[in-house]
């Protein structure tokens, strides 16, 4: 693996990754919250992802536990765990949301539109033409997190 790494890094200068303080200090009103947590084992951690979009909400972000910058730096037994999590979610999504189809999406570098520096799986609710890919994400209330995050916490804790 070692000729399989990325060359540099891309994040910036004094880059602070907001994916690694998900187990560090909760910020009011803003970020990822404790009970955003879905789903966690001893390589990846699944949450309700705190920017959402107009028509696919609740959607949730699967994260390594340890930082890897992108999918070039990702060891594949990491990626295993993040597909097995994300396929868990996605029966989860479907049972509990009553979406009628899953996307995952996932980027890398600049160029990919990537703009958080520790790899992450976008796993999102979708329904017909919920215009997903043409709508813009906002920051959403911790509050409403929670209820899709009791949502799935429950059916995977029922289910695995």
């Amino acid at each position: 693996m070692s000729k399989m790494t990325a060359l540099f890094s891309h994040k910036p200068e004094g880059y602070e990754c907001p994916f690694c303080c998900v187990w560090g200090i909760e910020r009011p009103n803003q970020g990822t919250k404790e009970r955003d947590i879905i789903y966690q084992n001893e390589k990846v951690t699944a949450f309700i992802a705190s920017k959402w979009w107009p028509n696919n909400k609740g959607h949730v972000l699967v994260i390594p536990n340890q930082h890897f910058e992108n999918i070039f730096d990702l060891p594949a037994d990491y990626a295993v765990e993040i597909h097995r999590a994300a396929q868990l979610i996605a029966f989860a999504m479907k049972s509990t949301y009553g979406c009628e189809g899953i996307s995952t999406r996932q980027h890398n570098e600049p160029a990919g539109n990537q703009d958080v520096w520790h790899y992450h799986l976008h796993v999102y609710p979708r329904y017909m033409n919920d215009q997903l890919y043409l709508s813009k994400g906002s920051q959403s209330d911790p509050d409403e997190r929670s209820f899709y995050a009791d949502k799935l916490r429950s059916w995977i804790k029922e289910n695995i």
